[in-house]
């Protein structure tokens, strides 16, 4: 029985390519939702109130939200400079480490907005220990599993 497909390499790089723009289309419309949500909170009544410990949390929060829009919007810049130029195979794969680092930055920031809003809505002492144990979730979802699905799985070096 036959594995794989039966796809020529320029063909596999367009169906990768595809499927890594479906994938990047799901988390810019959530990281682009949380950015722009963010920037409105500076400009609230309420921000004035923010203990300087809570500020902090904020412009790391912005930070990172601003880093992961951008890792997450750089494959489409990326594959725009390099279009035409016969080299979409190196282009999945640069896409693709810039998609992994823009998730890597996403989870930060949903860290990072949890805890802000919950501390904000609560002060709560248990805040850190539940934003910690969200945060495990999302690892163990986006990348630990995966990870180890890909390990147990793969048996070529390659996708």
């Amino acid at each position: 029985m036959a594995l794989g497909r039966h796809e020529t390499p320029n063909e596999r790089a367009d169906r990768r390519w595809t499927d890594l723009m479906q994938e990047i289309r799901v988390a810019q419309t959530g990281v682009q939702i949380l950015f722009g949500f963010l920037l409105t909170v500076v400009f609230t009544p309420r921000f004035a109130e923010l203990s300087d410990s809570d500020r902090s949390i904020y412009i790391v929060t912005i930070t990172l939200a601003a880093a992961a829009t951008g890792m997450l919007i750089a494959p489409v810049s990326f594959h725009r400079i390099v279009a035409g130029r016969r080299i979409k195979p190196e282009a999945v794969i640069w896409a693709s480490r810039l998609t992994f680092a823009g998730l890597l930055l996403l989870v930060a920031t949903v860290g990072a907005a949890l805890l802000l809003v919950l501390r904000v809505a609560t002060r709560a002492p248990y805040v850190p220990w539940l934003v910690g144990g969200l945060m495990a979730g999302y690892l163990l979802c986006w990348f630990v599993l995966p990870l180890w699905v890909r390990h147990r799985h793969t048996t070529e070096p390659h996708d």
